[in-house]
């Protein structure tokens, strides 16, 4: 089953500050995964500081993927997650190679008694909101299955996505960069 396409309105200001459209289509920057064939993502827009500039600039999706939000900015994004059983179970490199796609190889944090294989984490906050389909969240000790309407406040910990049907799922993130509490960040370390 196909999922719905994503329609993407960015507003701005025209030059006598009035509220206007400055672009209505598709995102167009999606970027389906080499690696993991469906594994898709939908970039919808990021921001570099905060606060973050409120402009007419450039779209900002239009670089390369990045798995992490900017420096002290967010960014948002649909991803769409395969199913499972379409990747796993082959070419080991094939998840470390997704990393390297993504510019995270630093955040891959599977060892051998990992309890999945696509184990990362990421020094922010994101909000991971289940849009269609459905999915585990998988962490160290524990999973949790999510449904439509299901909303993750992700802070910081080692987690997998597990995509356990054979459709797709479509999530949203908001991510924010971040930075662990120092004794978080001493625990990680160890």
């Amino acid at each position: 089953m196909a999922l719905p396409p994503i329609h993407r309105v960015v507003t701005g200001h025209d030059s006598q500050g009035k509220s206007m459209v400055c672009s209505e289509s598709a995102p167009p920057s999606v970027v389906e995964m080499e690696t993991i064939p469906g594994l898709i993502f939908h970039e919808i827009w990021e921001t570099a500081a905060t606060p973050a500039p409120v402009d007419n600039g450039p779209d900002p999706t239009l670089g390369p993927v990045m798995h992490n939000a900017p420096v002290n900015g967010t960014r948002i994004r649909f991803v769409d997650l395969p199913p499972d059983a379409s990747y796993l179970g082959r070419e080991e490199t094939r998840i470390a190679d997704l990393f390297k796609q993504v510019n995270y190889t630093e955040g891959l944090t599977v060892k051998a008694d990992s309890p999945h294989p696509m184990m990362h984490r990421s020094e922010a906050v994101d909000y991971c909101i289940v849009i269609e389909g459905e999915i585990y969240i998988v962490l160290d000790n524990t999973e949790v299955l999510l449904r439509p309407g299901s909303v993750v406040v992700q802070r910081g910990t080692n987690h997998a996505w597990s995509n356990r049907t054979e459709q797709n799922c479509r999530m949203l993130y908001v991510q924010i960069d971040g930075r662990y509490d120092p004794a978080i960040a001493a625990q990680l370390r160890e």
